[in-house]
């Protein structure tokens, strides 16, 4: 039976409880541990391997630009002032750019004082010895609007995302990713729960690219952003565009079977094959064998799953 047929259902099934993880929905994986990267080892040469020394030497070269880790560049590069009725504020625009190559996907964000103070205390909470030595722009009351404390902070807060960023923990934490990209997030899925895709789309495009590059020790961390991006385009009618996101996010989770992202996932691709006039049969098998390997009955249809994220 195919996923085009009147009935197919998937090997979906009913889920009486779920457990407190999976109820929390809120868009949010854990780091993974280990290092910045590494070379798995089957795909290293073997020491039986023919090639010469310096093929080997150049073997190797590649590999350490491939595993280079990705770094960031911050930048304060503008400020404006909101004034609105009840409040008055400078909302300060960061750039943020990776270093080492031509980055197409600059991201841009804004966060106002507030926004960076937020993520002081609750760094502070967790890593109080490993920043004791950065600096944080104190708050004034006077004179927060004139020109000179506005270029003061921003290049101090640009100093202080630097050296935020240099700490490996603290650059991985929960707390510095959110600061960059929980706002943008919860903007989109917020869309996406009011069914505006295409807003939603504009916004996943633009923060997505910033949070594979914060999150390149744990690429899962980013699967449900990406099958927020699946949702939207197949809701717009863009199945190839769908099916394209649907991969990435395969590719992320890496063949975990257990994550909950798994077989909604590849349930929707499964149908997206189809319709595309792709190779169905091999995700459909795929699907079933982990099942049978680690039986695992979900409750929700991938949209089901990805309007429950970023609620808060």
């Amino acid at each position: 039976m195919h996923p085009g047929s009147p009935g197919w259902t998937g090997p979906k099934a009913k889920c009486m409880a779920r457990t407190k993880q999976e109820a929390s929905a809120d868009g949010q994986d854990h780091p993974c541990p280990g290092p910045e990267g590494h070379l798995d080892a089957h795909e290293s040469p073997s020491p039986n391997s023919s090639m010469t020394t310096a093929e080997l030497q150049e073997y190797w070269r590649k590999e350490k630009r491939c595993w280079r880790r990705v770094k960031l560049l911050f930048e304060v590069a503008s400020a404006r002032i909101e004034d609105r009725k009840v409040s008055k504020f400078v909302m300060y625009q960061i750039v943020v750019i990776q270093t080492g190559s031509f980055d197409s996907n600059k991201a841009v964000l804004e966060r106002r004082y507030s926004d960076f103070e937020t993520l002081q205390k609750n760094l502070l909470k967790t890593f109080r010895e490993e920043i004791e030595d950065i600096a944080f722009p104190k708050k004034h009351l006077m004179g927060n609007f004139t020109e000179e404390m506005i270029s003061e902070r921003k290049l101090a807060f640009k100093e202080y995302l630097s050296l935020l960023y240099a700490i490996r923990c603290v650059r991985r934490s929960r707390e510095f990713i959110d600061f960059l990209t929980r706002p943008e997030l919860r903007e989109a899925f917020g869309c996406l729960r009011g069914g505006q895709y295409g807003r939603a789309l504009d916004i996943l495009v633009r923060v997505v690219p910033l949070q594979e590059k914060l999150t390149a020790h744990c690429p899962v961390m980013v699967v449900p952003a990406l099958c927020a991006m699946l949702v939207c385009h197949r809701d717009l009618e863009r199945p190839a565009e769908a099916y394209a996101a649907g991969e990435r996010a395969l590719q992320c989770l890496q063949a975990r079977e257990g994550h909950r992202y798994y077989a909604p996932l590849l349930d929707a691709m499964i149908r997206l094959a189809y319709a595309l006039g792709k190779d169905f049969v091999s995700l459909q098998e795929k699907l079933q064998e982990s099942q049978l390997r680690k039986p695992s009955p979900w409750c929700f249809t991938l949209k089901e799953l990805t309007v429950r994220e970023y609620l808060y």
